[in-house]
């Protein structure tokens, strides 16, 4: 392929994805390309011969009257299809594009296109590995790429056309070493890229310059990490009075607007952090929380020569931290900020384990294309933490093969980036860490945190949460079968077959040492599946469900299992453990005579081996070891037995794990536990006691003014029926009526936070039979397909949207300005009585003779509330409806502390009709509003 290769970039807009059921295009645009610049474009709108569906004019923004002139697609067929020939045929999503294309040839009686194709969205994968989305619009956003509306075929083609000549500049950006890895396996991809690899690689190899600015590793060409600038300077002085922060702020900021809370936080972290005592403090949204830590944080560190460590929970907030909050604060204080970020070795990929395992010969598709990712952002990365890349689900299978582990190499790497990451917190004024690193160091011991002089916790109330996750364990059936089967036998084609073929043939291992570890194979697997059956036969012998309900859920406790039988399995299981070590040390003599090949096999032996290490660790700790401080169930779902077991161990109480990590930090540093929600009405220190702080530990609370939230407004609908006074189906059906007629007042961007999944499902169901938000796009956690953050990607691209979630939902989600109009709560967020970490928490109690509403499920409860009004304010400017359809919020006495929990606003109690017009009289007034600013 020359240079002067002619790309066809095609975009089809349609009224749907089957042709077989009707759909047809409604605009079709093409861009020819060559020389990499744009030659020639054709672009139309096509009559579809039908109505267009009002959420693809939502879409698209093409309604009717755009075709109602239109040809139909007849009468561009022969242009079009001259127009393609000769040409390499670009789309992203080639399998849709073309496909349907391809289709709309047929029906016209022209035969079948043919030629080679190259899917962008294949090929951005590779070339941008660490983009969040490849959603044409994402990337573009990412690019700088000209898209003006997204979702018309002739803006989509030609940005299509941009994201492909940018493509090829990256290419010819990539240093020699890697064109030839990623030309070498690209032949297994589904569009014709190889090309275009082998001829950046001809480019390249024709330059006479040599590459530097890589580290190169035998066929690895590895980014050299840039060397951070040091602070030569002298440590600033804090700004004590209000004056001196005023004139440090407007000095690095435009439109500074003083908020006193944010400079009252900052002085109460600069005494702590120069005490080195501790703090909590409850920081809402619009006081400046971030910035409110991070500037006494640094100029500490600078002042002092310590360091200060910020742990956080969510990606998001560590995220925001890097890109956004640390350049404010450099800029404000003049000078750059030495950070590190600082994750477990897990985060970190091994890439002597990747330079083995990508020379496999029998890699997956998934896998195929996740290799050439790699290549790709090792020649860019200068962290090599592994949560930079954006891989498809069978990607990321390989990508957990590749991580760095205490095992990875019995040799010093040859390239490390987590010691890398920890040379460089040497000279670092903050480290930036997780919550779950932090626990984990009660293990690991990192001798870097012995250097830190303060420790800020953002997110503090998440840091129960991060505890629960380190010390809970999870037994699923289907994935302790996936990896025997990894291993398999001798008469399968699996890893210990290959295994066995090289060993005996190099006569490293004798024939009957296989022999004797296949038997013990088999007899463990015997073993679990006994295991199993026993499980399978107690849950049917539970009586404590219903058995309408195919999902049944039981205590340890309650059942009376054969605790010989998972005794027996786990003795088994390291018997072949140890069997199977002593083989991988027997084919390691004289390691350096193995073919390359063959110690691939060895290190997938190895990988395996330690993989069964941890599952044997995690069987003994759910099935042989007993804990008063752990609950344990099994919930097994009928329909799909034995594939359905799952097994949970949870702690019923954290406060001793993290006493046990901070009891060394207290002695010779500051700690401050931060966050917007900290505490609840009557029950101020809930999230204290459960951190396991002592009473004396002082608790601030730091509140927005009142005009922060001029733009909230919150309504009880007080005639609702009383759940408990009509059946389910008459409860759900006033709900999904309330629902449509908030939605159709505000006209989308509403989020409907539920608590059960199932009466979440059934609403959504019925608002879907009804049709009355036929022309909204509803997505519904447990509904729709794709995780919590796809789910919110997808409710943010349409103006008429709503998003139906459940409890993971009522925290950490992010909606800023526009983006949300209403927030409507269904039921109060009280945690179901039967949740078996709740249960067991709720007996804990109980035993003590404390009241469990009181000290737990009415805090939570309440916490969880406070986090839903959250989702709604997030700056000043932001106006939004919040509505609580549940009675017993007026009804009810406990009702009046979740109203204390909200900011200082005006609730309005409302019958559903009244409420209903006050909002449409409020949107149309935030409409008006708008339009005088504009």
């Amino acid at each position: 392929m020359m240079e002067s290769q002619k790309y066809a970039i095609v975009d089809i807009e349609t009224t749907g994805h089957s042709q077989a059921n009707g759909d047809r295009m409604i605009q079709i645009a093409i861009v020819i390309m060559e020389d990499w610049c744009i030659k020639k474009t054709f672009t139309s709108f096509i009559h579809p011969g039908k109505s267009i569906p009002l959420f693809i004019q939502d879409l698209t923004n093409i309604t009717d009257i755009d075709v109602q002139d239109a040809l139909p697609f007849e009468a561009h067929a022969d242009y079009i299809y001259e127009l393609l020939q000769d040409a390499v045929f670009v789309a992203h999503n080639t399998d849709f594009d073309l496909s349907f294309l391809q289709g709309e040839f047929k029906r016209v009686g022209l035969p079948n296109w043919n030629g080679k194709k190259i899917d962008t969205v294949e090929l951005a994968k590779i070339l941008f590995p660490s983009s969040l989305s490849y959603k044409l619009g994402d990337l573009a956003s990412e690019l700088n790429i000209p898209l003006n509306n997204a979702h018309r075929a002739d803006d989509d083609a030609k940005a299509c056309a941009l994201l492909l000549k940018e493509c090829w500049g990256n290419l010819l950006s990539l240093p020699q070493v890697t064109l030839e890895q990623l030309h070498k396996k690209s032949f297994r991809l589904k569009s014709n890229i190889s090309q275009l690899f082998f001829e950046a690689l001809q480019i390249q190899r024709n330059k006479v310059s040599k590459e530097d600015g890589f580290v190169y590793y035998n066929k690895l060409a590895l980014r050299k990490p840039a060397k951070g600038a040091k602070d030569l300077q002298e440590g600033m002085l804090y700004p004590h009075t209000t004056k001196e922060k005023v004139e440090l702020f407007t000095r690095a900021m435009d439109r500074f607007e003083e908020r006193k809370q944010q400079f009252e936080m900052m002085d109460v972290i600069w005494e702590n952090l120069n005490n080195k005592s501790e703090i909590m403090i409850e920081a809402s949204t619009g006081i400046g929380k971030t910035i409110g830590y991070l500037l006494p944080s640094i100029l500490y560190a600078k002042q002092n020569n310590r360091k200060v460590c910020i742990s956080t929970y969510t990606t998001n907030v560590l995220e925001q931290l890097l890109s956004s909050e640390i350049p404010k604060v450099e800029k404000i204080i003049g000078r750059p900020i030495n950070v590190t970020l600082l994750k477990g070795k897990k985060n970190y990929v091994d890439v002597t384990l990747f330079e083995q395992l990508m020379k496999s010969q029998d890699l997956s598709y998934d896998e195929t294309l996740t290799v050439l990712q790699v290549l790709v952002w090792l020649s860019k990365t200068e962290t090599g933490d592994l949560s930079e890349l954006n891989c498809s689900g069978g990607g990321q299978l390989f990508i957990d093969k590749i991580r760095k582990n205490g095992e990875s190499s019995e040799k010093k790497q040859a390239f490390d980036y987590y010691e890398l990451a920890i040379q460089e917190s040497v000279d670092a004024d903050l480290i930036i860490t997780n919550h779950s690193m932090l626990l984990a160091d009660l293990v690991r011991h990192e001798p870097i945190f012995e250097e830190i002089d303060g420790w800020i916790i953002d997110e503090a109330h998440q840091f129960v949460q991060a505890a629960e996750q380190r010390d809970q364990a999870i037994f699923t059936f289907t994935n302790w079968k996936y990896i025997f089967g990894r291993i398999g036998l001798s008469s399968d084609q699996e890893l210990f077959s290959t295994f066995q073929k090289i060993a005996v043939k190099k006569q490293k291992i004798p024939l009957k040492t296989f022999h004797q570890l296949e038997k013990v194979f088999i007899q463990m697997v015997d073993l679990f599946d006994k295991s199993m059956q026993d499980i399978v036969s107690q849950m049917k012998l539970s009586a404590s469900h219903s058995r309408s309900n195919p999902k049944r859920v039981a205590f340890f406790d309650e059942l009376t299992l054969n605790r010989d039988l998972f005794v027996d399995f786990s003795k088994s299981m390291q018997h072949w453990i140890d069997l199977a070590e002593q083989m991988s040390i027997l084919f390691k003599k004289d390691i350096e005579q193995v073919a390359p090949e063959h110690k691939l096999i060895l290190e997938q032996w190895d990988f395996f081996v330690r993989e069964y290490k941890m599952k044997a660790s995690e069987w003994d700790g759910i099935f042989i070891g007993t804990d008063q401080d752990y609950t344990t169930w099994i919930e097994i779902d009928q329909r799909n037995i034995p594939g359905s077991i799952r097994v949970l161990k949870k702690p019923i109480t954290i406060s001793s794990t993290i006493e046990r990590l901070f009891t060394p930090i207290r002695e010779k540093s500051a700690v401050i536990w931060t966050s917007g929600t900290l505490t609840v009405p009557n029950n101020e220190r809930y999230i204290a006691k459960q951190l396991g702080i002592k009473e004396d530990v002082p608790l601030k609370m730091l509140q927005a003014p009142k005009q922060y939230y001029q733009g909230a407004k919150a309504f009880i609908v007080n005639d609702m029926p009383d759940i408990q006074s009509v059946s389910q189906s008459d409860y759900i059906e006033s709900v999904a009526l309330a629902i449509t007629q908030i939605v159709r007042s505000t006209e989308g961007r509403c989020f409907v936070l539920f608590t059960s999944q199932d009466m979440l499902r059934k609403t959504v169901e019925l608002i879907q039979e009804s049709e009355l938000l036929d022309d909204y796009m509803i997505f519904a956690q447990g509904v729709t397909n794709g995780s919590r953050i796809r789910l919110l990607k997808a409710f943010q691209k349409f103006s008429h949207s709503v998003l139906f979630g459940t409890n993971s939902f009522w925290e950490g989600v992010d909606v800023p300005g526009d983006g949300l109009s209403s927030v409507v709560v269904v039921r109060l967020p009280f945690s179901a009585p039967e949740e078996p970490t709740f249960k067991a928490k709720s007996a804990v109690l109980q035993q003590q003779g404390k009241n469990a509403f009181s000290e737990l499920s009415l805090p939570e409860a309440i916490l969880r509330f406070k986090q839903g009004f959250g989702r709604l304010i997030r700056s000043s400017e932001d106006k939004g409806v919040f509505v609580v359809l549940d009675r017993r919020i007026e009804t009810k006495s406990y009702g009046a502390e979740f109203l204390r929990a909200l900011p200082q606003i005006y609730v309005n109690k409302l019958p559903l009709q009244d409420m209903v017009l006050e909002v449409e009289h409020w949107y149309n007034n935030k409409d008006e509003d708008r339009k005088q600013v504009d």
